[in-house]
């Protein structure tokens, strides 16, 4: 990384800690949002922990706007990096007000009593809960007392935002709110989201990092991570189903089965066809991948006349209302009237195709 990108950058970390098996180096902007997701254990947590300065490296560093905040050698105090951060729970202090809580970090700063409210006041304006300043925590439900959490981040003018996994424990019902004030956090400061929501990084995050097994594994804009998924965890994130196979000029022939974490098999192909009709513009020949929205594959019996994969039905599996066929390597979901009609059973022969529309091809 050059010196003039290090300058540039609001937030440069090389996290190494070798008991973890963690060496991942990312850059944020200024005034961008980088969404961190990989699989439990992937590393998450320690780079947001190396950051906060809850955890010392073993090698790397850690820079906010240029200056160094870790290295192996030295560590700033947590309290003195001007970094916010916003975790599952609120753990606001339950003796203090809602303001107090909220102007506990410009006082502790240095701030006057006056100033230190007016900033609280600010910062609980921002994130739509002015009106909640004389409250008890204990008064508050779980959305009101997340949003105090970001006003409290932002009333200690952070350099740096950390959010991990803020609406986790959040219903449905408050998690748009809640998104709401993370707006307001992150506007214009270098900020790092760790989330298994992809709504929430379409809505909050400008680029996305995958970790798997503590290394980056892929990393590029929100739209490109999500709709074309390179990696296992980014195609389950995104709730695609990602397959492998090579172009023809009648469509998509897969050249091995994988399974659903996109993992080969090794067992030979299941049967003729193409997934999909259409080259995508990929010339014939040409190794590619595909991904598609599980509701979006056509399943009809073998029996009957059809086109696409055939395979052999493995599993049937309740999802959200519907029911997941999976068919081999295979994956779509049917309401069940559609299973019920095809009369669906592991072990019934299948065709399955996805419309050209729905189908995402690229090639490897």
């Amino acid at each position: 990384m050059t010196a003039a990108h290090t300058e540039a950058a609001g937030l440069v970390a090389h996290v190494v800690r070798h008991d973890r098996d963690v060496d991942v180096a990312l850059t944020v902007g200024p005034a961008e949002c980088v969404a961190l997701i990989g699989p439990n254990g992937a590393g998450k947590s320690t780079v947001v922990d190396a950051v906060a300065g809850l955890l010392a490296l073993d090698a790397g560093e850690v820079r906010s706007a240029g200056r160094l905040l870790a290295d192996p050698g030295r560590s700033v105090p947590a309290h003195r990096r001007r970094v916010g951060l916003v975790a599952q729970r609120p753990d606001l202090f339950p003796h203090r007000s809602v303001l107090a809580n909220v102007a506990f970090g410009p006082r502790a700063a240095g701030r006057s009593g006056r100033e230190a409210r007016l900033t609280a006041r600010q910062a609980l304006a921002a994130v739509g809960v002015a009106d909640l300043a004389d409250r008890a925590p204990g008064t508050l439900s779980g959305g009101q007392a997340q949003r105090v959490a970001i006003a409290r981040a932002l009333a200690a003018d952070p350099a740096v935002v950390l959010l991990d996994e803020p609406t986790s424990a959040l219903d449905v019902g408050a998690r748009q709110e809640v998104r709401a004030a993370l707006r307001s956090a992150v506007a214009g400061r270098p900020s790092l989201l760790v989330t298994h929501d992809p709504v929430e990084v379409m809505a909050l995050a400008d680029r996305v990092v995958v970790l798997e097994d503590g290394r980056v594994v892929e990393e590029g804009r929100p739209t490109d991570v999500l709709a074309r998924p390179r990696s296992a965890f980014a195609a389950t994130f995104s709730g695609l189903v990602v397959l492998h196979g090579t172009a023809t000029s009648d469509g998509l022939v897969l050249d091995h089965p994988t399974t659903t974490d996109g993992t080969a098999t090794g067992a030979a192909p299941d049967g003729g066809g193409s997934l999909a009709s259409g080259t995508h513009g990929v010339p014939p020949g040409r190794a590619v991948s595909a991904a598609h929205h599980p509701t979006a594959a056509l399943v009809t019996r073998a029996d009957q006349d059809g086109t696409g994969l055939l395979r052999t039905v493995t599993g049937l599996e309740p999802r959200d209302g519907l029911v997941r066929v999976r068919a081999g390597e295979l994956t779509a979901d049917l309401t069940l009237a559609a299973v019920a009609a095809l009369g669906l059973t592991p072990g019934l022969r299948v065709r399955v195709r996805v419309p050209p529309a729905e189908l995402t091809v690229w090639e490897r």
